[in-house]
Order: structure tokens, then sequence, then C-alpha cells
């Protein structure tokens, strides 16, 4: 019982481009651990650059999971990688003592550690369906929609999210009940320790490298990347800030330097959302990503 009790999942999480993958990867060298990717679009094999993927040398270094895993054709959502990356870490937990679980996507980390109730499925032509009403009547209609049908879940979702939105709709019109029936009110208990970090930068420190990130897109390749995937732009994975952004400008919607300041304003957007959703948190501790000793010394004492 004792050997159980040394299993240890440390997990990574803030908004996007703070530095969570380098961090990662730094903690599982220090404790010779693997990493599961706790992305809701880094799992998508054809979205690369837009996703901000680890580099083939930081694939290299650690063993990742959940990355480059499916195709965006593929219907997947929260509920079924929490199941799936649960299993796995049981597995290797079988062997390790520590893992790491690192990611922005705090409805797929909630997804882990907490569970969700097995979600109804979903006809492939009502999710069609609904798609096409939210290319021709906008964000404001899902968010009216959800915030209508089901106001509990509109609360605690992510109202600027279409896909999160859009799940939601799914839900309803399918079984006619509120997408808040189907998740889970009791906490899930673990066979294993969590160690959260929190990783946090100054405001504006954080939107320089953000915009930064996204000049780097561009030279990387971003435009062309968007333009291979633009044919299937209907797809539930690419209802999402990188690539709508550049189908508007595709579509004639406005210039490309237009479409490079939405993507911007837009990801940071996504950056403030997403520390709201884990400053909720009382369990994280909270440290500046170059603060690695600190975070050892944390991680330490925890065990």
């Amino acid at each position: 019982m004792s050997d159980f009790v040394q299993k240890r999942l440390i997990v990574i999480v803030g908004p996007t481009a703070v530095g969570k993958t380098g961090m990662a990867i730094q903690l599982a060298k220090t404790f010779h651990s693997e990493i599961i990717s706790a992305d809701s679009r880094q799992l998508y094999k054809e979205m690369t650059i837009g996703t901000a993927k680890p580099s083939k040398q930081e694939l290299e270094e650690v063993r990742h999971h959940f990355i480059n895993q499916i195709s965006i054709e593929k219907d997947y959502d929260a509920g079924q990688y929490g199941r799936d990356a649960l299993d796995l870490i049981n597995k290797i937990f079988e062997t390790a003592h520590t893992l790491i679980l690192c990611g922005g996507s705090g409805l797929y980390v909630k997804a882990v550690l907490e569970g969700f109730d097995e979600m109804p499925d979903i006809p492939e032509t009502l999710r069609q369906e609904i798609i096409e009403e939210y290319h021709e009547k906008g964000l404001g209609w899902l968010q009216q929609q959800v915030q209508t049908n089901d106001p509990d879940y509109f609360d605690i979702v992510d109202q600027k999210n279409p896909q999160r939105l859009m799940r939601a709709i799914e839900v309803i019109r399918q079984t006619g009940l509120p997408a808040s029936t189907f998740r889970k009110s009791e906490k899930r208990e673990l066979p294993f320790k969590v160690v959260k970090i929190g990783l946090e930068l100054d405001r504006h420190l954080l939107y320089d490298r953000i915009n930064q990130r996204v000049d780097d897109m561009f030279k990387a390749g971003l435009l062309e990347e968007a333009r291979a995937l633009y044919p299937r732009r209907s797809l539930n994975a690419l209802q999402t800030v990188g690539y709508q952004e550049l189908f508007g400008y595709f579509d004639g919607d406005y210039e490309l330097e237009e479409a490079i300041r939405l993507l911007k304003r837009n990801t940071r957007r996504y950056a403030k959302r997403q520390m709201t959703w884990f400053k909720k948190d009382e369990e994280i501790e909270w440290f500046q990503p170059n603060d690695i000793q600190q975070i050892v010394a944390f991680i330490g004492a925890s065990h």
C-alpha cells in the first residue's frame, strides 16, 4: 500500500504561450517521467502550427501522449479524452511513480481529474445542422440558445468557445435535457496523488509573448496550413482560434492584416479566459515560468 501512495500526477496548467511545454519537459527529465497532453487541439494530426504543438525535437526529448493522436474527421470530446487519458495514466502507473499532465484546456484537465457522466451519442446530421446554423447566425445565437435552454451550463462554460456551445445544443436537441444534467456532481476518487502547478506571467509580458508567437506561426507556414484545412472548415475540430480568423480571410471578409490582428486579439482573450478558469481552483500553486527550482522543491515537499 505504501508503494501505491508514491504514485504522483503532476498537473501543469496556465494560459497559452506561458511556457507550459518547456516546463513539462524539464520536470519530465527531472523526475524521469512521461507527459500526458491535456490540449484539446494538439490531439489532431492535421493541426500543427496553429496549435503550437511541441517541436519534433521536444517530442523526441520526452515521450508525449495525446499529441497527433486522431484525425480532425473523428468526433472526439472531453468526456472521451478523460476516459482514455485516465486509462493510460493508470496503465503507466503500473511501472512508473510520477507522470506529468500538461495543458491549457481546463475542461480536459477536469475530465481526467473529476470525470463526466456518459454523454449521449449525437447523429452526424444533427451536428452538421447546428454547425451550419452557427455559421449563418453567429456566436451570439449560440450563446443565446445555451443561456436560454441550459443556464447552469452557460454559467460555467467558456462562452466564447463555439465548439463547447454547439456541443451543449447538440445534447439539448438530441435528448431534450440540459447538458448540465450529464455532468458529474460527485468528485472522482483517484488512486494517486495530484500536485497542481499553475504558470502565470504579468499580463503585458504574456500578451507580448502571444503576439510574438502568432508572428512566428506565420513565419512557420500557418497561412498554408490553414489554406489546406479550409475545404474542411465546417468540421468541429476547426471551430477554433487560429483557423477561424484565416478562414474569414479566405472567404473574403477582410484583408490578411485584419486576420492577423483578430488572431492575436482572440488568442489574448482566450488566455484571459483560461486564467479565469484556473484561478477558481484553489488547489493550484502558482509560479513564474522560470521558477524551475522552486517548482521542483514544491513537488518534492508534496510527496
